[in-house]
């Protein structure tokens, strides 16, 4: 049985780390590469870096923090932000990523997704689906950090994504982000139903149980987790430790 994934998400704007409530009212939580080495030491799975701002502010991702976070990093780098072309992509796999994400450029023209997969391989490519509850109760794919309506739902686009070439699928509620009320097991099971591609829950880690229920109820492959180790208030070590305690499979720290 595959171990399920904790991965450390550091959201960066400007060069540093920063987390908010519901992608607003952004705080500064450190320097990524510091953050990410001692999430990597920590018993972080993965590190996965966001230029959260780059699409917004139409702009190629800070190849610099890049190349500065993954210098002496022992774990996989997932980058995203940005990336809108092949070469984009390229960029950042040179200054060592393992894998980039791509959320709107995706949206905006799905086969992007195929193109970076058959030059990197489909394992390299995660596609991010930013969810957000409209005034119908469905869930909605939101694009340039929540800013933009779709119309497209979450689970169509979702399988849609996989059929295109997406390696992974990185899961955000949008409604639950920020608020360590805990992860939308409902969204993120739909999902995981819908298609075989590994599927990373994010919004809502607040706790340890939150990790077990993501797993148990949500039927995630991997979990990512912000503001709750940036500031110190919960470990690597105990979320995996409830989770081993839970008869999760999960690949515990040195």
């Amino acid at each position: 049985m595959l171990t399920k994934r904790v991965i450390a998400c550091l959201d960066c704007q400007n060069g540093r780390v920063v987390k908010g409530v519901q992608f607003l009212d952004l705080r500064d939580a450190g320097d990524p590469a510091e953050l990410a080495i001692t999430h990597a030491a920590a018993g972080a799975d993965e590190i996965v870096l966001l230029d959260i701002t780059a699409t917004h502010e139409a702009r190629k991702t800070l190849l610099d923090t890049v190349r500065r976070t993954a210098q002496n990093l022992f774990v996989p780098l997932t980058v995203g932000g940005g990336i809108q072309t092949v070469d984009d992509a390229a960029r950042v796999f040179d200054c060592g990523a393992d894998k980039i994400s791509i959320n709107s450029a995706a949206v905006t023209r799905p086969d992007l997704i195929a193109e970076i997969g058959s030059r990197f391989g489909s394992q390299a490519v995660m596609v991010a689906i930013d969810a957000k509850c409209n005034e119908q109760g469905i869930d909605e794919v939101v694009t340039a950090g929540g800013r933009n309506a779709t119309g497209r739902r979450v689970v169509d686009w979702a399988r849609e994504a996989e059929t295109r070439g997406a390696g992974e699928i990185l899961l955000t509620s949008m409604r639950n982000d920020g608020t360590q009320a805990g992860f939308d097991c409902a969204l993120t099971s739909a999902v995981a139903e819908s298609v075989q591609v590994p599927v990373i829950a994010s919004g809502g880690a607040g706790n340890e149980r939150h990790f077990v229920e993501v797993f148990e109820k949500g039927r995630a492959d991997a979990a990512l987790a912000a503001s709750i180790l940036h500031f110190g208030t919960h470990t690597i070590a105990n979320i995996k430790l409830a989770m081993r305690n839970a008869g999760i499979p999960v690949r515990l720290p040195c």
